[in-house]
């Protein structure tokens, strides 16, 4: 129950933020870009280690992900460019993150991993493969949104990692669950990812026969 009361309170709250920008006029193709670019920042705070703050921003860039694609049907400003712009960004937001936590446990700090260097560099080129499978095979025909891992649960995941690690030297079990968040991030997007694939193979020998 308390779930649900926070969705509709949450619902409420977007849908005045989209009816406010919508009034105003505002492109929603420019939401697109701030929300980028957004992204952008938060993953150079991953680079530098801020985790936390990095986290905080991913929730901030994500609501403007929310925003553009309702804003321009509020608008009736639906047009195949600022689609086509929203899927490519939203994959330039993701290996931005992961590009960030890369370059942080590879550098000369007392938390370098090589492990999870490789873990989040299998996670992101899982994701993007993710994304790519879906937006080819719906321009051939088939809808293959399936799999558990998708970009929502990601940006869940990358956020519960990042609002954990607050203080690298903490020794709670709850402190810097990061680690933890890529092991889930690399093998559920590589499974999605197979999943995926598969139920696209299904569907085209489906059509075919």
């Amino acid at each position: 129950m308390l779930g649900s009361s926070i969705g509709r309170g949450a619902k409420k709250i977007i849908g005045a933020m989209v009816r406010a920008l919508s009034a105003r006029g505002i492109n929603p193709n420019y939401l697109t870009a701030l929300g980028v670019t957004i992204n952008i920042g938060c993953g150079v705070l991953f680079g530098l280690g801020q985790f936390f703050w990095a986290g905080v921003v991913l929730i901030v860039a994500n609501l403007f992900d929310m925003l553009d694609g309702n804003v321009a049907r509020n608008s009736g400003r639906v047009t195949k460019f600022g689609s086509f712009l929203d899927s490519s960004l939203d994959r330039l937001s993701d290996m931005a993150a992961f590009m960030g936590i890369i370059m942080f446990y590879a550098g000369n700090s007392p938390q370098h991993s090589l492990l999870n260097v490789f873990l989040a560099g299998v996670g992101m080129m899982a994701s993007v493969m993710v994304s790519y499978t879906t937006a080819r095979s719906e321009g051939l025909g088939v809808k293959a949104n399936v799999g558990f891992l998708q970009r929502p649960e990601r940006v869940v995941l990358l956020v519960i990692g990042a609002l954990s690690t607050w203080d690298w030297n903490s020794t709670s079990y709850f402190a810097n669950r990061m680690p933890p968040v890529l092991w889930i991030l690399a093998v559920g997007s590589v499974w999605t990812l197979i999943h995926r694939m598969y139920f696209i193979w299904k569907e085209f020998r489906r059509l075919e026969s």
